[in-house]
């Protein structure tokens, strides 16, 4: 399976709107879409997360159970 990288807009009936035409043509696709998120967004929801109290059980010294000696390092 190869696979094509590119960029596009999604309109306002759904539809997927490429800014460069493929060189593909005549084949079977399967589409993975990637929206990217308005930073703006990313700020709002980790406050939000950050402040909720469905996760203040995390200020708990008892959910420290790791430190940095624990596990292996990852080999390159």
């Amino acid at each position: 399976m190869k696979a094509i990288e590119t960029t596009g807009r999604i309109n306002q009936d759904g539809g997927l709107l490429l800014d460069q035409p493929l060189v593909v043509r005549g084949k079977l696709v399967k589409i993975i879409i990637l929206i990217e998120e308005d930073e703006n967004e990313v700020k709002e929801w980790i406050s939000g997360i950050s402040t909720n109290p469905a996760f203040d059980f995390l200020k708990d010294k008892l959910e420290d159970i790791y430190s940095i000696t624990d596990g292996k390092p990852l080999n390159d």
